[in-house]
């Protein structure tokens, strides 16, 4: 049977990462051991949940320094303050996703041999938001919206 804490090597693989990602969050404050055992790092279910909640803040755009204040908040009505910016640039970021993906799925079914003459692709094209991921003014925007968390 296997002991409930981990080292930092087995827990690191449990995510796909190297420990010295873990290490890297121990010195930014997001994560520390649960204890240490003959000096070495040692790390309980609670860790497991915290790496959860560090990975998804990082895929949702979150800085460390952000994910390190919502984790170090103990009232909830301060972390649904924290968060309020960062679920409008989502939901703008999940739109802009939808509009893509409905461009995507017309073009997949389109009868036209001209797809750009299609009244229904034309109007994807143009409606808002526009799907322009690979514009510079998006990635201008969404380093804005990362150094502002």
């Amino acid at each position: 049977m296997r002991s409930s804490l981990l080292s930092i090597g087995e827990l690191a693989s449990e995510f796909g990462l190297e420990p010295h990602v873990l290490r890297h969050w121990e010195a930014e404050g997001v994560l520390s051991p649960t204890t240490r055992v003959g000096g070495k790092r040692r790390y309980d279910d609670a860790a497991r949940m915290r790496i959860g909640t560090i990975l998804r803040g990082q895929d949702a755009g979150m800085s460390l320094a952000a994910i390190r204040a919502v984790l170090a908040t103990s009232s909830a009505a301060e972390r649904h303050a924290m968060l309020a910016d960062q679920v409008a640039a989502l939901e703008q970021r999940q739109a802009e996703l939808d509009a893509a993906l409905a461009v995507v799925r017309h073009l997949q079914s389109c009868e036209h041999s001209d797809f750009a003459q299609c009244p229904g692709f034309r109007e994807l094209i143009t409606a808002e938001p526009q799907p322009i991921a690979h514009s510079p003014r998006v990635h201008a925007r969404a380093r804005r919206e990362r150094a502002a968390i």
